[in-house]
């Protein structure tokens, strides 16, 4: 089903699943307030902000962030009358973490990586969450000084990043059309046509050459290079990995040249070895 113009992700859910008996509205929409918050909201969400970004109704974000402060899944501050993330998110967060093989295998093989191209330039790896990238792993040189500032949890458009056009091109034809589909309602008429022609020159250059190199397509003052990666085992999720650093750092002709290619070696390295 496609999403009506100005229908939020809980709606396009709900509406999606509202013939099947099993799929419970409640819970969905509970963890849609969840995943409302931002690390950049350092001072909690009050429930009329968590309605905005869920498009819930007031009084169902109100009763569902009740239950969840009494839970612990949310603590509140009664100066403010803002909610922030309890300590049991977090535990979820590493579960999830500490399930993924694939990280803790792929880390030295990125870091290496990162060493080698030195200060500026952060090596990541990174699974879609609905209209995002999360990042699960990342890697610096260990003497830099200079990087982007994201970790382990950063979130980034799915797309514009060069990451998420890489998963894009990843993906199986059923599930890339219902990405683009979320794409071009998200962006409407006026963006859709660019970003629909850029995400497909990203699968032009996988194809072609192996990678995908975006210049400021992100951020205007970022450069970046990535891949797709499918794991052998079927309990990982398709994932991509992603090199960038600030574009003076990396010019095209370095990503091009050597760093592409480099990328592909170490996705290539971290494959064999069975993850």
């Amino acid at each position: 089903m496609r999403k009506r113009t100005g229908e939020t992700a809980a709606d396009s859910a709900d509406n999606e699943f509202s013939g099947d008996r099993q799929f419970v509205t409640a819970l969905h929409r509970g963890l849609e307030i969840l995943r409302a918050f931002r690390p950049s909201d350092l001072h909690g969400l009050g429930n009329r902000e968590l309605a905005e970004r869920t498009g819930l109704p007031n009084s169902t974000v109100s009763r569902l962030s009740y239950t969840l402060l009494k839970l612990g899944y949310l603590a509140y501050d009664d100066g403010t009358g803002r909610y922030t993330m309890g300590v049991p998110v977090l535990s979820l967060g590493y579960a999830c973490l500490g399930g993924m093989k694939i990280r803790e295998t792929a880390q030295p093989f990125m870091q290496k990586l990162a060493d080698d191209c030195g200060d500026g330039v952060l090596v990541a790896l990174g699974g879609r969450d609905d209209n995002a990238m999360t990042y699960i792993a990342c890697a610096r040189a260990a003497k830099g000084m200079i990087s982007l500032q994201l970790n382990v949890g950063s979130r980034i458009s799915l797309a514009r990043s060069a990451m998420g056009r890489a998963y894009i091109a990843g993906t199986s034809e059923a599930e890339r059309n219902q990405i683009m589909e979320q794409i071009e309602d998200r962006y409407g008429p006026d963006e859709w046509p660019q970003i629909r022609d850029e995400i497909f020159n990203a699968q032009e250059q996988i194809r072609d050459q192996g990678f995908y190199v975006s210049l400021g397509k992100w951020q205007s003052d970022v450069h970046a290079v990535s891949v797709p990666y499918r794991s052998m085992h079927g309990d990982t999720p398709m994932l991509a990995y992603n090199l960038g650093g600030p574009g003076y750092i990396l010019p095209r002709e370095r990503l091009v040249q050597e760093l592409g290619p480099r990328l592909v070696e170490m996705k290539d390295n971290i494959a064999r070895t069975g993850v």
